[in-house]
């Protein structure tokens, strides 16, 4: 683009927060809203980067990698990396994809197909398409698995494969929030020989030369940060203003019976997150591992080429590039409540999942991270963070990030 970048190191408001990184010149408005999370929605530990045409305009990071640690001892540095949750699921989605595209993996095909015990209990016409646009009916599990269960890469794929639909395969969506990492997971073992997080090591985060794995091996452990709730500030008071109605899904999530609780307590106990071994775990719903950096730089390969110290190919030709945009799914969503639209492994932009514009796709973590691409713009995002906040496709800190940049485009 032509622009030069500059440092930018700044402290701001009444706690310190020290921001890093570099802005080409016309994106300063994003630096802004940066800064701003830190002093008006609640982030204690972020990083963001933007792509535009295949070349970095945004890369910034600042406050604490641990959230859990008020006292800030360690600083976000600029290859912090952390667990970006559900974020994971679009890196995931490019493995099938790309095995699509390469003549290896028939996206119509029945996914007894690669995996014949899958066939059981009425499952013989669930399509691979149905597992990636959240249509199989299987979101949730008959029987929980354990944290140790759902990182063995045995446990959840045999279970699926033994269990019943929840609804017909193909007449209705509703979001596979752990057993979508499962499904994949297993699809691409038997149809590879590989596990997943291998295949992605090797044929995408190798040759772009990103710091993103699903799987995140022992010598790049001491890179991760540490995520932990923190609190959302509350409005500004003002007058005449309406407290709005807690969303449906949180209703819903309380409700032990729901599907919506069901799906998400697929893993029971919880896991801790900010354990290594899950961390290790290849566990392709939801324990990615990377920089916003190279979130960004993934999201602008599937729409072009991308520029830098290791300049990295396109990854996905135009009809694959259309196949994983185009809707799937959409409508009331059976287990976020709300309506959701779905491409094939992709979140679309919508009022569930609003991104930069109505060409974007990508996926949310819950709790803030974000990460998408929009071909129109020529844009890749990647904003990782620290600190959930109590959200599920729509946290107000990338929201407030993606206003500045569509900002920037508008007058650019």
């Amino acid at each position: 683009m032509g622009a030069e970048t500059r440092s930018t190191n700044g402290r701001s408001g009444s706690a310190v927060t020290d921001v890093q990184g570099t802005v080409a010149t016309g994106y300063e408005p994003v630096l802004h809203a940066f800064r701003r999370n830190f002093t008006e929605r609640g982030d204690v530990g972020a990083a963001l980067t933007v792509y535009r045409d295949g070349r970095p305009v945004v890369d910034l990071w600042g406050g604490r990698a641990e959230a859990d640690d008020p006292t800030g001892a360690r600083a976000w540095a600029r290859d912090t990396v952390q667990i970006v949750r559900s974020a994971t699921k679009g890196p995931a989605a490019a493995v099938p994809h790309l095995l699509h595209q390469r003549g290896r993996l028939d996206l119509d095909a029945p996914v007894g197909t690669y995996w014949p015990e899958f066939k059981a209990n009425g499952k013989d016409r669930v399509l691979v398409r149905h597992l990636l646009a959240h249509r199989a009916g299987l979101p949730a599990l008959d029987a929980p698995l354990t944290p140790a269960q759902a990182r063995d890469g045995v446990s959840g794929p045999r279970a699926l494969a033994a269990q019943a639909p929840l609804w017909e395969p193909g007449t209705a969506h509703g979001y596979h929030a752990h057993t979508y990492g499962w499904l994949l997971g297993e699809l691409v073992a038997r149809a590879t020989g590989q596990s997943l997080g291998t295949w992605f090591a090797r044929e995408v985060a190798g040759p772009l030369g990103l710091d993103l794995w699903i799987g995140l091996p022992g010598a790049e452990q001491h890179r991760a940060g540490r995520i932990a709730p923190v609190p959302a500030p509350e409005p500004p008071p003002s007058a005449g203003l309406r407290v709005r109605p807690k969303p449906a899904v949180a209703d819903a999530y309380r409700d032990r019976d729901s599907l919506t609780r069901r799906a998400f307590a697929a893993v029971d106990p919880a896991p801790d997150e900010n354990d290594p071994a899950y961390r290790a775990a290849e566990h392709p719903a939801s324990a990615g591992v990377g920089t916003a950096r190279a979130l960004a730089r993934f999201y602008a390969a599937l729409t072009g080429p991308v520029h830098g110290p290791v300049p990295g190919p396109r990854l996905y030709v135009p009809a694959t590039l259309a196949l994983a945009r185009t809707e799937e799914s959409a409508g009331p969503d059976r287990v976020l409540v709300v309506r959701t639209r779905f491409g094939s492994g992709y979140m679309l932009h919508g009022p569930a999942s609003p991104m930069l514009t109505p060409a974007s796709f990508g996926h949310p973590g819950r709790g803030g991270s974000l990460a998408f691409a929009d071909p129109e713009e020529g844009i890749g995002f990647g904003y990782v963070t620290a600190g959930l906040q109590q959200s599920l496709t729509s946290d107000p800190r990338p929201q407030a990030l993606i206003r500045a940049l569509r900002g920037c485009l508008r007058t650019g």
